[in-house]
């Protein structure tokens, strides 16, 4: 059985400037079954070409504008954010056998996730006007999240979101854990097992937060007798792996901290269970943090 700690729940970009892929992570450096996960950039008028294979695929624009060709259909003008903290996003979402060409219209960098699937589905492109945020939290645990890929979308396994944690607060917090796949007696998942990443950028080249990755006593590493609890320093572009257990952040003072959520396992949710030995907190929450939503957004929920 693969065993983590703090050297290798993290990923770090790639050193080479010019390589167009800036981090990889696969499921053999990662010790898990499913989820891929690229970013990759692309200078002006630069193409990228691949094929989804047996698997879904999503793309999200982190910067910049692209235009997509497929077997499955054309996507003209995706994108349209100058970073990750200026407005929401677009994605592409690509079901399995679809061949397809990223052509970049300006210089861009975008995320990449895919996992296996056995079902067929359809393309869908996200608009940021297709974008859901919710303000969670309270206090110094309050964040925004946007759904790209949420529960409930048409597709079998993925479920991106992305997280702006102001400097200062927590988020991912009281923490929670999905690594125990569990239903109430009509067949309604409580929690799901799930492999997860945690994609981050701080807007300030300077900035980082810290993530702390720890197992329950029903983790079923934990219970393999190979616990986990990591404290992690995550900077710009670095990748923090979430195998089992809770994973709660930390944004310092001064600092947003953004991260891209990608999950995929064994249902197309995010159920989870929260630290019993935290979530008193939530008891004393009195104010929501004005500082949310950080940029203008059109759907709150």
């Amino acid at each position: 059985m693969y065993r983590y700690d703090s050297s290798n729940l993290i990923v770090h970009p790639n050193a080479t400037a010019d390589s167009d892929v800036i981090v990889d992570v696969t499921p053999e450096k990662a010790g898990w079954e499913y989820i891929h996960f690229q970013l990759r950039r692309l200078p002006a008028h630069g193409t990228w070409t691949s094929t989804t294979d047996h698997n879904e695929l999503a793309i999200v624009l982190m910067s910049g504008r692209v235009h997509v060709d497929s077997n499955r259909g054309q996507w003209e003008h995706i994108g349209e954010r100058e970073n990750v903290f200026a407005g929401p996003p677009h994605a592409l979402y690509l079901p399995r056998q679809t061949t397809f060409t990223v052509h970049a219209e300006t210089a861009c960098e975008f995320a990449v996730a895919w996992t296996a699937v056995e079902q067929d589905t359809e393309p869908h492109l996200i608009t940021p006007q297709d974008i859901k945020t919710e303000i969670r939290g309270s206090d110094h645990a309050t964040r925004q999240i946007n759904g790209i890929i949420p529960p409930g979308f048409p597709c079998q396994r993925l479920v991106i979101v992305e997280v702006y944690t102001p400097g200062g607060n927590w988020s991912s917090y009281p923490p929670h854990k999905h690594d125990v796949h569990k239903t109430d007696r009509d067949g309604n998942v409580q929690e799901a097992d799930l492999e997860e990443i945690y994609f981050y950028k701080i807007d300030r080249p300077e900035g980082f937060a810290f993530q702390r990755v720890y197992t329950d006593p029903e983790s079923p590493l934990h219970r393999a007798g190979q616990p986990i609890d990591a404290a992690l320093l995550a900077h710009n572009n670095d990748v923090v792996l979430v195998p089992e257990g809770y994973h709660p952040v930390s944004s310092p003072p001064g600092y947003t901290t953004y991260y891209l959520n990608v999950l995929a396992g064994s249902a197309q949710s995010l159920a989870n269970s929260e630290d019993p030995q935290h979530v008193w907190v939530k008891e004393t929450y009195q104010t929501c943090d004005p500082r949310v939503p950080i940029y203008a957004v059109q759907h709150i929920i």
